[in-house]
């Protein structure tokens, strides 16, 4: 009687229900479920930014008038990150959209730390081991947390720009000859990842000498603008391998008509929910954006398949990983966590998917979530790494 999609949501069948009625009750709860996450990006760090000026206020020994300077430069800083997420980027010069991008994306990293910096200062407090006076307009506690800081964000930025590369080798009966596949996700090309960054990325991965590229999703980060502005389409042509990719949620976000010509003017293989075949013994299997919520069923993707030639399939959220098991297929590549770019936020993200970063493995069936190339907003990497996947698929002895 009832049919269950990929998605998790169960759908009644045409002869039952009209297609049109479903999304009518579903879109009410799918836009009160974005407001309160809204709301809850919104309260969190208006309460953190409360309590870090209140301890800013008292712990720097200025005049009052000083005081509210830095305090006004701390809240201006984060709104600052608004003014991307409602594209007001777009319509200002290219440097001040740059600035304002990065000062904003960057101001949430900063202060998370700072929350937690003061949060255990205070809890030593509590307990008796920090002193009152370290707190309370002291020159030596502002100088120690402004260079730790400084010293933690160098450190969060050098980490991002290191590419680590991760080898990843597969034995299969099913290829004749050994296929090696450089494997990326999360770009976010935009207006923090230019296109000096990715021509740098473009050497690192012809470097490698590959048979094919996969790529899944987030290769645009939000506003298409400076990936128009910079003509990054013409970094990809650099390429000496085939690019395959599927699409990301940021490629939704930041308007799919535009990012499917960015694809097509880069010369990338989209596979939206489609299947192509490479050298007659390996498969891809791009899946549409979990965004788009009648994507195809992978079980119903695989059926087309030959069985006899090694499968991969690139799905740029990690959600439920038992479909791949379940398909047979003999590879997942996908991204999309970020592994939370920097911890703690990497406990949270662990916590959430059944696999938030690296190798893992259900029956038959491996997977490998990178924690990307890229990165959203404020390049920092602390605890997590931007990575590559250099994986070689071959023959069993």
């Amino acid at each position: 009687m009832f049919a269950r999609r990929d998605d998790g949501l169960i759908f009644l069948p045409h002869c039952l229900v009209n297609r049109k009625i479903i999304h009518t009750f579903a879109a009410p709860r799918q836009k009160i479920m974005k407001m309160m996450w809204m709301i809850l990006f919104m309260l969190l760090p208006l309460l953190a930014m409360a309590y870090i000026g209140w301890h800013i206020w008292c712990l720097l020994p200025l005049k009052w008038y000083f005081k509210t300077i830095v305090i006004i430069l701390m809240v201006t800083s984060f709104l600052l990150l608004f003014a991307g997420f409602r594209r007001a980027t777009d319509s200002m010069p290219m440097p001040l959209a740059i600035g304002v991008y990065e000062i904003g994306t960057s101001s949430i990293f900063i202060l998370l730390y700072l929350f937690m910096l003061f949060l255990l200062l205070d809890l030593g407090r509590l307990v008796h081991l920090v002193p009152r006076t370290l707190l309370y307009s002291n020159w030596w506690t502002t100088g120690g947390i402004t260079l730790f800081m400084f010293a933690l964000f160098l450190y969060g930025h050098l980490n991002y720009k290191h590419k680590v590369r991760q080898e990843l080798t597969i034995t299969s009966n099913k290829v004749t000859k050994p296929i090696k596949a450089v494997l990326l996700s999360d770009l976010h090309l935009g207006y923090h990842n230019r296109r000096d960054e990715l021509h740098r990325w473009v050497d690192l991965i012809n470097g490698e000498k590959p048979d094919v590229i996969l790529i899944a999703g987030d290769i645009i980060d939000g506003s298409q603008r400076p990936l128009k502005e910079q003509r990054m389409y013409e970094e990809f042509s650099r390429l000496q391998a085939p690019v395959y990719a599927c699409l990301g949620n940021h490629e939704y976000f930041s308007g799919q008509p535009g990012a499917l010509q960015f694809y097509k003017d880069a010369g990338i293989h989209l596979l939206m929910d489609s299947i192509a075949v490479i050298d007659s013994s390996l498969v891809i299997i791009g899946r549409d954006d979990a965004m788009n919520m009648r994507r195809k069923p992978l079980a119903d993707l695989a059926k087309t398949i030959d069985k006899s030639m090694f499968t991969i399939v690139l799905d740029h959220q990690p959600h439920h990983l038992e479909k791949a098991e379940k398909a047979g297929v003999d590879f997942q590549f996908s991204g999309h966590t970020h592994r939370g770019q920097v911890w703690p936020i990497s406990w949270i993200t662990d916590a959430i998917y059944e696999c938030s970063w690296g190798s893992y493995q259900r029956g038959k069936t491996r997977y490998y979530v990178s924690s990307g190339m890229g990165i959203w907003g404020g390049m920092f990497r602390i605890g997590t790494r931007s990575e590559y996947v250099v994986l070689e698929v071959r023959g069993e002895k």
